[in-house]
């Protein structure tokens, strides 16, 4: 991005100068836009400037995405240009890191304090402390790390269940008094249908022309950054935001729910709201995103099983996995209980192609849009690397850098504890570990696909059926005592054709990491 001498960046918003008048500084961060929640809440321009740092350590830590590139740099900019039309005076800069930015807002205005809301990641926490930055409480989720330490303390064992269940208990989301609404709790088993083959149409998502301020942010990027440029798909302010929610809820979420789990070639979205990175950037605060499920349900615009289905993602998954990152941490992010030491696979790095047809359109996916839905995420990314033995701190950061809505705050817990069973079962109660049958039955993709998944062994075999059952053997004596796949696990053990399924394994396994399967 283009910047003046003194560091500050070309956005049209207003230039401070130098000098200032010794008001409290709100800092704000790119995963933290939104107005009325954390520090901004408390702000009034005559009493507080506002600082929004681009940071260029951030920005080279890994190769990014360009449209994850893209939707942070042009929502803090966006960001920036609604507080100043609001009347606020902004220090819009970008710096070699967050800390030099400080710095040298702090020689400019000679602010009277710096404010920030916690921020979302362990380690910027811990540097905005360093800086002597005052935190206030983040209030983007509905449970707070403390109120989450709290539930969780002398608990035996973790379950995403009962903290769901609580969660809906004390904040009232479809409750019918002290039942659910439906009389159910769980709607899963409506909610894991095959996809369907009657070629229905899904809803179109919401697509904005970029404006000004989206192309300035291209221009700056240059050649920096991979994967399609964007054309208008994710929300980069808060208007934005709020048409993609209105959509799905008025489009999309009726359709939700029985074929959430599916996957279909000619429909990348489906019925998902992609709501995800407005979500993990602070345009949407996840209480609009509950009460919006809650209206259309009661008003009766949904089934019970979508109303359900979503929620269990806003309310349920997203905010355990939350307090999970800030409950485990730092260690949870270097755990490695398999030993798995194979590096990402050239077919992730974009330095090889793949003949494997679910993972060429979940790949495609990734490249085109920065963003593929949850079941392409754990079953067909993260299951080929779990059985391959790929090192989980590789796929966090490939994941986190290539993701729309990619924080370490999500892929820490959903790489490290559920798709690569890294912390040994500690967040999961197994291994999420398939074969070619489960990607068969839930896609569409195996009709596609030079290998079949009913073969174990042979060059046509598929690789996920081979590795699956290599997967077993290898880690038997760990597995063996975990109830959910202590079955497969003895029968992997008796199978016949074991010997000729683990040579194939060792096959296939340098096929891949060569880039030629």
């Amino acid at each position: 991005m283009p910047v003046g001498g003194d560091g500050r960046s070309a956005c049209p918003i207003p230039d401070p100068g130098r000098g200032g008048d010794r008001r409290v500084t709100v800092w704000v961060l790119g995963d933290q836009l939104h107005r009325r929640h954390g520090a901004p809440a408390g702000a009034h321009p005559r009493t507080h400037r506002v600082l929004l740092v681009e940071s260029e350590a951030q920005l080279r830590a890994e190769r990014r995405h360009r449209q994850r590139l893209h939707v942070v740099l042009s929502s803090m900019r966006h960001f920036a240009s609604a507080l100043a039309a609001e009347g606020f005076t902004i220090d819009y800069r970008r710096a070699p890191d967050l800390a030099a930015g400080l710095a040298a807002h702090r020689a400019d205005h000679r602010p009277r304090e710096v404010i920030a809301t916690e921020p979302c990641s362990w380690d910027a926490r811990l540097v905005l402390r360093r800086l002597g930055v005052r935190l206030v409480r983040n209030d983007q989720f509905l449970c707070h790390p403390d109120e989450f330490a709290a539930w969780s303390a002398g608990r035996p064992r973790l379950r995403m269940e009962d903290f769901y269940r609580w969660q809906r208990r004390r904040l009232g989301y479809l409750m019918d008094g002290d039942r659910p609404a439906g009389g159910r709790w769980n709607h899963d088993t409506a909610n894991r249908r095959p996809p369907p083959r009657d070629g229905r149409p899904w809803p179109e998502p919401v697509r904005d022309p970029l404006d000004d301020l989206d192309r300035a942010v291209l221009a700056d990027l240059g050649g920096a950054g991979w994967g399609a440029p964007p054309e208008g798909l994710w929300p980069t302010s808060r208007e934005a935001a709020r048409r993609r929610l209105d959509h799905a809820i008025r489009e999309v979420l009726p359709r939700f729910g029985p074929h959430q789990d599916a996957m279909l070639g000619g429909s990348w979205q489906m019925a998902h709201t992609l709501l995800s990175p407005a979500l993990n950037l602070g345009w949407l605060h996840p209480r609009e995103v509950c009460d919006a499920i809650e209206e259309s349900y009661r008003a009766g615009g949904v089934p019970v099983a979508s109303a359900e289905g979503l929620l269990r993602q806003v309310l349920g998954w997203r905010e355990y996995v939350w307090g999970l990152y800030w409950l485990w941490m730092p260690d949870w992010r270097d755990a490695n209980e398999l030993g798995a030491s194979r590096p990402l696979p050239p077919a992730f790095t974009g330095t090889a192609p793949t003949r494997m047809a679910c993972l060429a359109e979940a790949l495609e996916g990734v490249r085109a849009r920065a963003w593929v839905h949850h079941i392409q995420r754990l079953m067909v990314l993260g299951n080929l690397c779990l059985l391959a033995g790929v090192r989980p701190a590789e796929l966090v950061a490939w994941m986190w850098a290539s993701f729309v809505d990619g924080a370490e705050w999500v892929m820490v817990p959903n790489v490290i504890g559920m798709a690569l069973y890294a912390d040994g079962g500690r967040m999961a109660t197994k291994p999420y570990a398939a074969g070619g049958a489960y990607l068969n039955r839930m896609g569409d993709a195996c009709a596609r696909c030079p290998y079949d998944p009913r073969r174990r062994t042979g060059p046509h075999a598929c690789p996920y059926t081979t590795l699956y059952w290599d997967f077993l053997a290898r880690h038997a004596r760990r597995l063996a005592a975990e109830p959910r796949v202590a079955a497969q696990v003895r029968a992997a053990q008796v199978r016949p054709d074991l010997p000729a399924i683990r040579s194939r394994a060792a096959e296939v396994l340098d096929l891949l990491d060569a880039g030629e399967l």
